[in-house]
């Protein structure tokens, strides 16, 4: 077996990594490295609903989120909603409401599903106490990234995790403290884990507050469904597909997907407003959205976050309206086509630029470019080459320790103040993130779209070190008081909810080396912050991954240490290679012609900003990163695009009047 080896250990020497038999290295390097030619990749032989409401006052859950029996699987040209049928083999992989995957065995308090808890047997320290003692708030922007590129992180993560029970932004009707902050003395649910204010807090012990409202993610074994693989602890759920396929856009069910449908066209459902396409108004806005007053702008989308916050936001209604133009451009050329194929192919180009934004443009920034080529996420190919890496014996599930500790790592690039950018790149004016969380209706007032979408690309991201945003530390969805939550505590709360396996034992997994003492972390972490965990810890095998991991120095080339830097590797493989319709795969029942996957391969993040604004005419070719001698500020036209032609169907004639309208690189654009 050929160990995968992470840049990370270039630091010093190279380690083998121990890894469960159903990893990526027990199936990936079994053979040789697959060549470069236009069939790359090795082969392998065949292997032996809706969430509708989020559950507050009942552990039991209901019917409609046990994943339904898979019907009989056919080799479809179109992924499913759900993700059933993408693995033939096993059906129910990776679909909607199952279980996020595991690298370790967890680590609950009893041993089943209690949070974790001291290998002394005593509590862990305070969430809160490590967030404010460990993890600082100073502002320090990033010298090369731009809030694009935190923005699209946020939009990845939706697309692959949704945590069972939870409410996000809005107001959990489980009420653990009292609106005011107090903490609820008797009757407390059972899912209740509120984070306890110490006394001397900075910020909330201006105002009396006793707790922060924290409400347990369910489980398989609060789950009634019928089920042959319970094991002898809890898992949590998943109530999205694992799969990389913009179910935060096109929803995760028919039942999701049917109100936000046109059915015209292969339009998704939109409210045009001066001219400009947004979301339909959610039936349920009240509840939905922190409205000012009734008349205010609450969308509904494939995801229940789609109005979290503005960036996010925009980045929701990027994504639906490139979904509609391309679908405009493909019945121009395709008059023939009905309304479910051009749905479904405008979806599957859509999916397929996503991915290739995110394996390409974004994720090299996060993970390091040398470590993807090394790991074969991505690879270097030549016109038109497919990559056959497609393994069915590995499960796509999410990775409970990427969505709940090494992913979340990521929320130290928020930027708290979002600022107005004009055209020419100069700033109008900049709003606080905590006064829009759940309140969309500042992306439509007069021109704040396009000022907002030039001030990401403009404004740089926070770095990503130690350090969290006041808005997220002291503010998060305060909903017009004083202070709100805390997102490190928050972090550091799930972490023991989901009783992930210590910051140590992840070290062991990764090969960077099991600590025997306070003094062998000092290898990836500064002595300054060893001697804050020695002061909070009993032990050092109490310390949390999402502490510990948080804390590691960056390898080379990456946005993170080389515990988190292991984790995410190993998911991101995961999700490419179990995903039957990667858009780079060469198989004739779901692959792009050659000369169509060239095209998507033009895709950029900048590309998305330009088509997709109201009325947006410059941007650097890469959005992610900030403007520079290099990454200069450019007309959009100057910007590579995807040639929508190439998917003309030549089974019937063209129409004469398609001919001429391919001179522009934008049929349709709102």
């Amino acid at each position: 077996m050929r160990f995968l080896i992470l840049a990370a250990f270039l630091i010093s020497s190279t380690l083998a990594i121990k890894v469960p038999a159903t990893s990526y290295f027990t199936y990936h390097h079994g053979g040789s490295i697959p060549s470069q030619n236009a069939a790359i990749g090795p082969q392998f032989s065949q292997p032996v609903n809706y969430y509708g409401s989020f559950l507050d006052s009942s552990l039991k859950v209901p019917t409609q989120m046990c994943p339904p029996t898979p019907p009989p699987c056919t080799k479809s040209r179109y992924r499913s909603l759900d993700g059933s049928c993408n693995n033939l083999y096993n059906p129910s992989w990776g679909v909607a409401n199952s279980r996020y995957g595991r690298l370790l065995t967890p680590r609950y308090g009893d041993g089943v599903s209690s949070p974790t808890a001291s290998v002394t047997g005593h509590e862990l320290p305070n969430a809160r106490l490590i967030s404010l003692t460990v993890f600082g708030e100073s502002d320090v922007p990033d010298r090369g990234l731009t809030i694009a590129n935190m923005q699209w992180g946020q939009i990845v993560t939706h697309d692959m995790s949704l945590t069972a029970g939870g409410t996000q932004s809005r107001k959990h009707t489980t009420r653990c403290c009292t609106d005011d902050g107090k903490l609820i003395q008797s009757g407390l649910h059972s899912t209740c884990f509120p984070i306890i204010v110490p006394k001397n807090d900075p910020a909330h012990s201006q105002t009396g507050t006793e707790c922060m409202n924290f409400v347990r993610t369910l489980t398989d074994r609060d789950n009634f469904c019928p089920d042959k693989t319970q094991k002898s602890y809890a898992e949590q759920l998943s109530v999205v597909t694992a799969y990389m396929d913009l179910s935060h856009v096109y929803g995760n069910s028919e039942e999701q997907n049917r109100p936000i449908r046109s059915f015209v066209s292969g339009r998704l459902l939109v409210d045009n407003k001066q001219g400009f396409e947004y979301p339909p108004q959610h039936p349920n806005a009240s509840t939905t959205c922190d409205l000012q007053t009734p008349q205010e702008t609450c969308y509904l989308g494939g995801d229940m976050r789609i109005n979290q916050n503005p960036g996010l936001t925009i980045m929701q209604i990027i994504l639906l309206r490139e979904h509609n133009r391309i679908a405009d451009n493909l019945q121009a050329l395709n008059q023939h086509w009905d309304d479910e194929t051009i749905f479904q192919e405008a979806r599957r180009i859509n999916i397929a630029q996503f991915q290739h934004v995110n394996y390409y443009e974004w994720l090299p920034i996060m993970l390091g470019h040398e470590n993807m080529l090394k790991n074969e996420l991505i690879y270097q190919t030549s016109h038109g080459d497919y990559v056959n890496d497609y393994n069915p014996n590995i499960d796509p599930s999410v990775l409970n320790s990427h969505a709940t500790a090494a992913f979340r790592y990521f929320h130290t690039q928020i930027e708290g103040q979002l600022d107005f950018v004009a055209e020419e790149r100069t700033i109008s004016n900049t709003i606080r993130l905590s006064d829009w969380f759940n309140r969309p209706v500042v992306v439509e007032s007069g021109d704040n779209f396009d000022f907002l979408s030039r001030g990401m690309t403009t404004q740089p991201q926070e770095t990503t070190d130690i350090n969290n945003d006041v808005e997220v530390k002291h503010f998060l969805f305060r909903r017009g008081r004083p202070f709100g939550l805390d997102l490190k505590a928050f972090d550091i709360q799930r972490n023991r909810d989901h009783g992930l396996a210590s910051y140590n034992d992840f070290r062991e997994f990764c090969g960077v080396g099991r600590a025997h003492g306070w003094q062998d972390f000092i290898d990836f972490i500064s002595p300054a912050n060893v001697d804050k965990l020695k002061a909070l810890y009993e032990s050092h095998e109490d310390v949390e991954l999402t502490v510990g991991g948080a804390l590691e120095r960056h390898v080379d080339g990456a946005l993170a240490g080389p515990t988190f830097l292991c984790i995410l590797t190993e998911q991101f493989y995961r999700t490419r290679v179990a995903d039957r319709f990667f858009y780079e795969r060469g198989d004739s029942n779901t692959a792009f012609t050659s000369e169509q996957l060239n095209e998507i391969r033009k895709t950029s993040m900048a590309r998305l900003f330009c088509d997709n604004g109201n009325n947006i005419q410059q941007m650097q070719p890469a959005a992610f990163r900030r403007v520079s001698p290099n990454n200069q500020i450019t007309s959009c036209s100057n910007i590579p695009y995807v040639d929508l032609s190439l998917w003309r169907d030549h089974s019937v004639p063209a129409f004469k009047s398609d001919y001429t309208i391919y001179n522009a690189p934008l049929l349709v654009k709102n």
